[in-house]
């Protein structure tokens, strides 16, 4: 473990609990993580005007979730964008859904009945994914880093093991070891 010593857990908003609750009705066996890309700007200096909810599902249901939520949605939807299409198509919007699989042995947490990202994950899907978190690359991405040390405690074998299933262990050591030591 490295960092401050208290564990992280994300609030759970209303609209994340609606969405929740309405995928495990339709889904009841499905593995679902749910999360607010908001949940990173208390670690940041600049603060994103546009955020978004994650939903990552095991990579077969994607297309279910997909139509499901398209029905009743009041957000543009997307499943698993480029860098084009979100800029495209979301110019003026403040939040979007975005549908992605879900990498198996993921680490994540159960908050309040929900399953979510854990910080070790969401750490890892900052650096893996420049496209759906653009907002907190380059100096931002090292002040995230740097801040959730500050306040929260990381495992860092579990962060490790994730970044290689995730396929980029050696570069994400390399960036890790830059700004704590």
């Amino acid at each position: 473990m490295i960092g401050e010593g208290k564990n992280f857990n994300p609030e759970m908003s209303s609209k994340v609990k609606a969405i929740h609750t309405k995928l495990k009705k339709e889904f009841p066996y499905l593995e679902i993580c749910i999360w607010n890309t908001s949940a990173l700007n208390e670690f940041m200096v600049h603060q994103p005007g546009r955020f978004f909810l994650l939903i990552e599902v095991e990579k077969e249901a994607t297309q279910s979730i997909f139509y499901f939520l398209r029905e009743t949605a009041k957000y543009p939807i997307f499943i698993d964008p480029t860098g084009e299409l979100l800029e495209k198509y979301l110019p003026l919007e403040k939040e979007a859904l975005i549908i992605r699989p879900l990498v198996s042995e993921a680490p994540i947490q159960n908050v309040k009945g929900i399953y979510t990202a854990s910080l070790e994950k969401m750490l890892v899907d900052v650096f893996c994914d420049a496209v759906i978190f653009s907002a907190q690359q380059g100096s931002e991405m090292r002040t995230l880093f740097k801040e959730a040390l500050n306040k929260f405690s990381v495992n860092e074998n579990r962060m490790l093991r994730y970044a290689d299933r995730r396929g980029k262990k050696e570069s994400f050591i390399k960036y890790f070891k830059s700004i704590t030591y």
